[in-house]
C-alpha cells in the first residue's frame, strides 16, 4: 500500500470544505500511484467539523478510513503545539473527533495546547503521532525536550522542506530519528492535488486499521519513495495555489 501520511485537503485554513475539491485531491492522489492518504487537515482550520459531517454523507466509513471509490482516506489531524511546533495524529473517527472537542480551547496561537498534554491525550485515545516538519525555521520541534520527542512514533520527511531546504534535509531528519530513535516517515504536505507524489510510503502490504498502520510503522517495514519531480510538484502546488486566491477561485471566510 502506497501512502502519504501528511496531506490536506483543503487549499487553505481559511477557505470552506468542498467535496468537489475533496474528490479532484483524491484523484490525484490515484494517478500519482497512491492507495490512501492520512488526512491530516489543521485542527484550527475554519469549520473543522464541515470536513466529517461532509464525507459521512458522500463515503462510507469502514474499519478505521473513509472508502473513496476504494481508496482510502484514515483521519486526521495537525496540531500546533504551545512554544512551536506541529504533530500530526492519525486515527479513528472517532478518536480524532474527541480530541478535536478537547483541543477547542487552544484554537488560538496564545492557547495553543502543551505538548506534553496532546501526547497523554494521544496516549488515552489510542493516536499514532508525528512530529512535522522537525527542523522547518517557522516551526521547529527540536527545541522541545527530548524525552517528550521520544514518545512521538515518527518524524515527518516533508516534501515541502526538502524542496525549500534541498535533500540534504532527508539526511538531517533521518539523524534526528535515530538519535531520539524513532522512524522517519514521507509526507506531501499538500495543500493543492499536485503536489501528491512528491513523496510516498511504500508500505509492505494493506493495512485497513490504524493500530496495524502504526505497527507497520513502528517497525519500518515500509521505503520511502522521492519523486524526481519533487520540485517541480511543490512550485506547481504553490503556483497555482496563489493564483487561485488572488482571482478569487476559493470562498474564503
Amino acid at each position: 500500500m502506497k501512502i502519504d501520511l501528511h496531506s490536506h485537503i483543503k487549499l487553505t485554513k481559511k477557505t470552506h470544505f468542498s467535496i468537489e475539491y475533496f474528490r479532484e485531491s483524491v484523484q490525484e492522489a490515484i494517478l500519482n500511484g497512491l492507495d490512501a492518504i492520512a488526512m491530516t487537515e489543521h485542527f484550527n482550520t475554519y469549520r473543522f467539523h464541515d470536513i466529517y459531517e461532509e464525507l459521512d454523507r458522500n463515503y462510507t466509513y469502514t474499519e478505521d478510513y473513509y472508502d473513496v471509490e476504494g481508496f482510502k482516506v484514515f483521519p486526521g489531524m495537525e496540531v500546533d503545539v504551545r512554544n512551536g511546533g506541529h504533530i500530526l495524529v492519525i486515527g479513528t473517527r472517532g478518536a480524532v473527533l474527541e480530541l478535536r472537542s478537547r483541543l477547542e480551547p487552544h484554537t488560538e496561537a496564545n492557547m495553543f495546547v502543551a505538548f506534553e498534554q496532546l501526547l497523554d491525550w494521544c496516549d488515552e485515545l489510542s493516536l499514532l503521532r508525528i512530529g512535522a516538519h522537525p527542523y522547518r525555521e517557522s516551526n521547529s520541534l527540536t527545541q522541545h525536550d527530548p524525552a517528550l520527542l521520544r514518545r512521538l512514533d515518527c518524524f515527518d520527511l516533508n516534501a515541502k522542506d526538502l524542496s525549500t531546504y534541498g535533500p540534504t534535509m532527508r539526511d538531517t531528519v533521518q539523524e534526528l530519528a535515530h538519535t531520539i530513535g524513532i522512524p522517519m516517515v514521507a509526507g506531501s504536505d499538500t495543500h493543492h492535488p499536485l503536489q501528491f507524489g512528491s513523496v510516498i510510503n511504500q508500505l509492505d502490504g494493506e493495512y485497513n486499521t490504524v493500530t496495524d498502520l502504526a505497527d507497520c510503522l513502528k517497525q519500518e517495514r515500509y521505503h520511502i519513495l522521492v519523486s524526481p519531480c519533487l520540485a517541480e510538484k511543490v512550485k506547481g502546488a504553490n503556483v497555482v495555489k496563489k493564483l487561485l486566491k488572488q482571482h478569487g477561485k476559493v470562498l474564503v471566510q
